[in-house]
């Protein structure tokens, strides 16, 4: 095509539909196989109008033949980047998914809008073909995990070209209490905030205890300890540099004074959860990874405890439940009802409930 003048898109499909009108399907076939063959030869030295009249042949060909056809010629076409737009488009929205499905896993030159338009009207097999793309969107995902079944969930989350949004993790972690393998996929994401990783090895490390212990009930005291060892591991080997730094800085305003409950609720205020965490360790008097387990794997009663400890005014403790509620995802709580609980609990009490934790945890560096 290069060697001579292209034929305009009228003249070329004036043709075609002469020669299709009195063709058998089997020449129907083999002409869209020629066309698809002469395309994908070159398709890397075609311009851009070169394209669109390709565009306009598919078009054509692709209304006047049946299923096989179609899935192979979208087979063909997917992975091509230059691929024409048009036809790509009513490939991808072939409600056949032998037809849709490469189009909608591979073809680069399909767009968003279309992609979250399928995704949000087809079903499970087309949202499985697009959760296999090479990259996806937060929008996207967003809408797959809304939408998707089990299957489709653990697709996506699988996708290292996944982009997930702060909303879709909060759903996919409180989802993964249920599911294990789902948990597992989560977890092995390098991208999972902190915040989110502690609460899924949390979960995830009761429903180890729980499987072994019923397992081997004469090993439970062992399984105990080693369940607790492991979560541990996990914990430090899950600490990000933006945690150390977090936490080198309320060291350092510690030493020097300046740490106080107005800063932690402002760090909490913030949503800087390793701030919040190490700045009430330290007014408390306990290790960061004591702090940490309290927050983490308690309600609101860990929150509370130190709180207490560390002679904070409820305003600041209603900061920080709010912070983790928000992180975490969990439900809402009753404010009033938890500010009388904080008010009526006396620090010899929130005292002697730390303790109990320190035993339970075993001894723990200092932060």
């Amino acid at each position: 095509m290069r060697s001579r003048s292209a034929k305009t898109s009228e003249n070329l499909l004036e043709e075609l539909q002469a020669a299709l009108s009195h063709g058998t399907v089997a020449r129907r076939v083999e002409t869209l196989r020629r066309v698809t063959d002469l395309f994908v030869g070159n398709a890397v030295d075609y311009s851009d109008d070169h394209i669109r009249v390709f565009d306009d042949v598919f078009q054509c060909l692709i209304e006047q033949i049946e299923t096989s056809a179609r899935a192979l010629l979208a087979d063909r076409l997917a992975p091509v980047a230059a691929a024409p737009p048009k036809i790509i488009r009513t490939l991808a929205l072939d409600e056949v998914i032998e037809v849709s499905g490469p189009v909608l896993s591979k073809s680069e030159r399909l767009d968003e809008t279309t992609l979250i338009e399928i995704a949000r009207t087809r079903g499970q097999a087309h949202l499985k073909a697009i959760s296999l793309r090479r990259v996806l969107s937060e929008a996207l995902t967003d809408v797959l995990v809304t939408r998707g079944d089990e299957d489709v969930v653990q697709s996506t989350v699988s996708n290292p070209g996944a982009r997930l949004s702060e909303g879709s993790l909060t759903d996919l972690v409180i989802r993964a209490e249920r599911d294990d393998d789902l948990a597992t996929c989560i977890g092995l994401r390098p991208d999972l905030p902190r915040h989110h990783y502690l609460k899924l090895v949390a979960k995830a490390s009761l429903s180890v205890r729980r499987k072994l212990e019923t397992a081997h009930p004469e090993l439970m005291d062992e399984v105990s300890s080693v369940v607790q060892e492991v979560a541990q591991r996990v914990r430090a080997a899950a600490m990000t540099k933006q945690t150390e730094m977090a936490r080198a800085l309320v060291r350092s305003l510690h030493e020097d004074g300046r740490l106080n409950e107005f800063q932690i609720t402002s760090f909490a205020e913030q949503g800087k959860f390793d701030e919040t965490n190490a700045g009430l360790a330290a007014l408390a008097g306990v290790a960061v990874e004591t702090a940490e387990t309290m927050m983490i794997e308690s309600r609101t009663e860990g929150v509370m405890i130190l709180a207490k400890v560390a002679g904070m005014s409820w305003p600041s403790v209603r900061a920080i439940i709010a912070m983790r509620e928000k992180l975490s995802g969990g439900s809402q709580t009753d404010m009033l009802k938890l500010r009388d609980v904080y008010e009526a609990l006396r620090s010899s009490t929130a005292q002697q409930v730390l303790r109990f934790h320190r035993m339970q945890l075993g001894p723990t560096p200092a932060a």
